[in-house]
């Protein structure tokens, strides 16, 4: 496994688990939400940031799991980056979604090319 691989999957398990217990609990997601005009998916979009990050945790044991977790994330990032573009947020608001878009693709690619994230 190469150092970026093992660094990707460790930001994007670290940074995912810590957004979506956030969306779920913290009064400023649920600002920000609101403001996006999407409190209906505040949930469903914490509980799908856990449900990847678990998913890439599961890899560990299960190496399939890599690319529909990864993918699924970076789906969801790109879902986040065309939120803060549609509500013409400053681009600057938008390079942490499209890190994590762009880690997970990554992570998707590694796992295409058989790169196991523990070896």
């Amino acid at each position: 496994m190469t150092l970026a691989v093992q660094i990707s999957f460790a930001l994007s398990v670290t940074l995912f688990l810590g957004y979506g217990f956030s969306c779920l609990f913290m009064g400023a997601m649920i600002d920000e939400f609101a403001r996006y005009n999407l409190s209906r998916f505040r949930r469903l979009v914490g509980l799908l940031e856990i449900l990847g990050a678990l998913g890439l945790l599961s890899s560990l044991v299960i190496p399939a799991l890599v690319f529909p977790s990864a993918g699924g994330l970076a789906l969801l990032m790109a879902l986040g980056v065309i939120t803060r573009v549609r509500v013409r947020d400053p681009v600057i608001e938008a390079i942490p979604a499209t890190v994590l878009m762009v880690i997970n693709l990554f992570l998707c690619i590694a796992a295409l090319q058989g790169v196991q994230v523990s070896r």
